[in-house]
């Protein structure tokens, strides 16, 4: 399927391409984020890649929008089916599994038919890739996860998710970074801030691809409030 190009206002352009969950697309998808962004155009305010769209925010006021539509175009034209393979970063985070933080990890246990143990151990096998970041700053969208764990969200959302809790919802998994309403089924917590609001930034992008690993209650509590940032860094000393 040919990319679209569309306008979604009078300030932002789209690059739309096939309606799935795929790394391969999803690839496309940096591959033309990428090279916009090393265009380095005045009046482009942002770069906002999802799943399988693009979209481009510009100063209609100093950036032409046709003109824009026409060079993305020609972009899109030329680029490799396959995309580029995006080689992001590698972050492991560490996660409490049990029923005092992970407070749906039983009801998504019984969902799947498994035991606790075999969810935390199916949740942890896997290397998820960051798809995008949307809904809350920092809230990073995970692709990979094993298909034994797809469950729907929860039928009654929560009105405070605390900060840090990994959740499961359809076939994505994800955390968040700050204490937000939600109804993911939540299955565990890290006890990182994985989010610094002094900055606003978080250490993920696009691309980038997340492991879990779990550890103790003694483990969270000794990690509890440590900004990610410092956790990544001394981890890779």
């Amino acid at each position: 399927m040919t990319p679209k190009i569309i306008f979604s206002g009078d300030t932002s352009l789209n690059v739309v391409f096939d309606d799935q969950i795929d790394p391969a697309i999803n690839n496309q998808v940096l591959a033309v984020a990428h090279q916009v962004q090393d265009w380095r155009l005045p009046g482009l305010v942002d770069i906002v890649p999802a799943y399988r769209v693009l979209t481009l925010i510009f100063d209609p006021l100093v950036t032409d929008g046709p003109a824009l539509k026409e060079r993305v175009a020609g972009l899109v034209a030329n680029l490799d089916e396959a995309g580029e393979t995006y080689v992001g970063r590698h972050f492991e985070i560490p996660v409490r599994y049990d029923t005092s933080r992970g407070l749906d990890l039983e009801e998504v246990a019984e969902h799947a038919g498994l035991s606790v143990q075999e969810v935390i151990n199916l949740h942890t096998e896997a290397r998820y890739r960051v798809y995008m970041l949307g809904f809350l700053p920092g809230f990073a969208y995970l692709g990979g996860l094993n298909p034994k764990l797809y469950t729907p969200r929860r039928s009654s959302p929560r009105l405070a998710v605390p900060a840090g809790s990994v959740g499961i919802a359809g076939k994505q998994t994800g955390f968040y970074p700050v204490t937000s309403p939600g109804g993911w089924q939540i299955v565990g917590q890290t006890p990182l801030a994985l989010y610094d609001q002094a900055t606003a930034s978080a250490p993920f992008s696009a691309g980038d691809e997340i492991t879990f690993k779990t550890i103790s209650e003694d483990e969270f509590e000794a990690l509890d409030g440590q900004p990610a940032v410092d956790y990544f860094a001394q981890a890779t000393e």
